[in-house]
């Protein structure tokens, strides 16, 4: 299969799996993909989730070439028409917090695929580059927006200009990634942290990410409104009376989503 799909103790585990490929995007991929992430979505028992590759050289290196031809369609067609996004990151539009595993190569829609998570973590034999420019083109999944709104401007022009890769250490400097990790301890390293984000209480997770995601593109005066707006939303959850009993007892949460 192109794709891995499981689900470990809340845990939704995506890989891609074409590492003879370095976990490249073919057609088959694409709609493995879109398809992960609407179970995901769906899954009430899902409160996380890892994306990560197969194999130990990439996470993933962007479309296949070799196996993707351009669109029948228009562009008009493509945007106003009825039919099923192709666009890579159709799908990742979930409210459930998504941490992206990078092990090896992440290139071209490799990256655009790591950018389009909330959390990113490294191998510290990762590699990074938006390259397009070197072949007449341009990020189109969403790099040349949403790596400068991480990175800063400079930093991510420098990449987006020149084509070049960094390393894993370089991502952490910028703060592309949050931390860099053995290779082995890669995936250990993700779901310890996908375990700590689900045993939380899922309303309040799915409710930051919603409230940090929309809230940059909104005046800060506004974005604390809508701040306010939810944290009354939340008071009165089930969830919210049961963290506090837990804490006055001093044991373990038990969270519904409710």
């Amino acid at each position: 299969m192109a794709l891995l799909y499981e689900v470990r103790e809340g845990v939704a585990v995506i890989t891609l799996n074409r590492p003879d490929a370095m976990n490249s995007i073919d057609p088959e991929t694409r709609e493995e993909l879109r398809n992960a992430w609407r179970d995901a979505a769906a899954d009430a028992s899902v409160r996380c989730v890892v994306l990560t590759g197969a194999g130990d050289k990439a996470f993933c290196t962007g479309s296949d070439l070799k196996k993707t031809m351009p669109p029948e369609e228009s562009p008009a067609q493509l945007t106003f028409g009825d039919h099923t996004s192709l666009h890579l990151l159709s799908g990742m539009n979930l409210d459930k917090p998504i941490i992206c595993a990078v092990n090896g190569y992440a290139m071209g829609g490799g990256m655009e695929l790591a950018l389009a998570c909330d959390i990113r973590l490294a191998s510290e034999n990762a590699q990074f580059a938006l390259s397009e420019v070197r072949i007449g083109s341009i990020p189109g999944a969403g790099g040349t927006q949403n790596l400068p709104r991480l990175i800063g401007s400079s930093d991510a022009m420098l990449m987006l200009f020149t084509g070049d890769r960094v390393d894993a250490q370089e991502a952490l400097r910028t703060g592309l990634v949050s931390k860099v990790v053995p290779l082995t301890d890669l995936l250990d390293c993700a779901m310890t942290i996908a375990k700590r984000i689900a045993a939380n209480a899922p309303l309040s997770v799915r409710a930051v990410k919603r409230l940090v995601r929309d809230g940059q593109s909104m005046p800060v005066t506004q974005a604390i409104a809508m701040e306010s707006y939810v944290f009354g939303m939340l008071r009165d959850t089930q969830d919210r009376i049961e963290g506090r009993k837990a804490f006055q007892e001093k044991r373990t949460p038990m969270y519904q989503g409710r």
